[in-house]
């Protein structure tokens, strides 16, 4: 054997041990977080029967946590916090009649959803369930952390909005301060309404129905902080532009996973015209091209004739030929149903209109929501990975 086809050898060894590897962790920690809802489901079952009873005093949740860490020296997630949220946890899907007890086995395949109050007795001895859980389901719920959990209990109350919720973060493997901005931007009830023309200039439906859930009606910026202009005026976009370029990453969090960031003042020319497009992204589901224009101040018609030329050309000199046709979207300020739909509705070009929210426009009241500095989410998002326990 030469020298040369040792190398190649060592690196496809490399290569498939390694995915060995990664395959072997990310099960474990699947599993490890599985286990880890069971314990904390059956604590929390255990904890309701005797607290709601009245079984225990005042101050014993206090009592036990204090007692755990004398037991436990070290131990992490058992706060008297933790261990409240951990019967919050029990109490809202105990009473949803979504938990039933299953074989071990079967949780393990995850395949059905199985949280059982384990060693622990539940004295009051209920059990719900739910008859036809779908197993992709089942295998979100079991995926996404505790934290998570208890974050969707506190901000959601429609149980159809948690399984929205549940899906997205199981999907898109979102952070629990990622699920938190979804939550404020109340992603469950924007996505789908977005006034559009899609129907009309797709060719297929699937495709057209596809693109109204790829994209909201209103987008929540409250990371971006710039002086607001009157909207009845024509004002320069280049400063939100700026903002949102420096944002980048938290854009397209706002936006979806499936939206692959091209360029932004992406330019375009044509007969020796150039123009440029503010934001060009890829969206993987749809298969095309995505031009966002984006506009400081109210809705105007005139906007849409700008962004079908964009189209036009993005389709004539940058598609390849198995995308789709581009789509677009105007970003504003704000914009009124009616206008926007009758304005839209005679166009060639598939395009819609959303509006925005900045920071600013958060009552001061609740400005203490506002996504914290840079440097506090890495070190968050650090503590979710270690500890799925609420401090």
């Amino acid at each position: 054997m030469t020298e040369n086809e040792n190398t190649l050898d060592c690196i496809e060894a490399v290569k498939k041990i390694k995915a060995a590897i990664l395959q072997s962790r990310y099960m474990a920690a699947r599993l490890a977080n599985a286990e880890q809802l069971k314990l904390y489901f059956g604590i929390g079952a255990y904890v309701s029967a005797n607290s709601r009873e009245h079984k225990w005093g005042t101050g014993a949740i206090e009592a036990i946590s204090r007692r755990l860490q004398i037991e436990l020296p070290g131990l992490r997630g058992f706060s008297a916090r933790s261990i409240k949220y951990m019967r919050t946890f029990y109490e809202a899907w105990n009473a949803a009649g979504v938990i039933r007890q299953l074989p071990s086995a079967e949780l393990e395949q995850g395949q059905i959803l199985h949280l059982p109050i384990a060693t622990i007795q539940d004295n009051t001895n209920r059990q719900s369930s739910i008859a036809d859980l779908p197993s992709e389901d089942i295998a979100a719920f079991l995926q996404i952390g505790f934290t998570h959990h208890i974050s969707l209990l506190e901000g959601c109350k429609d149980m159809a909005e948690r399984w929205y919720y549940i899906r997205r973060c199981a999907a898109e493997f979102w952070s629990v301060e990622a699920l938190k901005a979804h939550i404020k931007a109340d992603d469950f009830r924007k996505y789908g309404v977005l006034p559009n023309n899609f129907a009309l200039t797709l060719p297929d439906a699937r495709q057209a129905a596809m693109a109204v859930r790829a994209f909201r009606d209103e987008y929540l910026l409250d990371y971006i902080n710039i002086d607001d202009a009157d909207s009845e005026q024509d004002v320069d976009e280049r400063e939100l532009n700026k903002a949102l370029v420096r944002e980048v990453k938290k854009f397209i969090q706002s936006l979806g996973h499936d939206f692959c960031y091209i360029a932004d003042g992406f330019r375009v020319i044509d007969e020796d015209e150039e123009s440029f497009i503010d934001l060009l992204f890829f969206h993987r589901g749809l298969k095309c091209l995505v031009a966002i224009e984006l506009k400081r101040g109210r809705f105007k018609p005139i906007y849409l004739g700008q962004l079908n030329y964009y189209l036009s050309v993005l389709d004539d000199r940058e598609r390849h030929p198995d995308e789709n046709p581009s789509v677009g979207l105007i970003l504003c300020r704000e914009a009124k149903r009616r206008i926007v739909e009758l304005a839209i509705r005679d166009f060639g070009k598939p395009m819609g209109v959303a509006t925005y929210r900045l920071g600013s426009d958060i009552p001061k009241d609740y400005s203490t929501l506002e996504p914290l500095v840079s440097g506090v989410q890495q070190i968050l998002d650090k503590a979710d990975d270690t500890d799925v326990g609420v401090k």
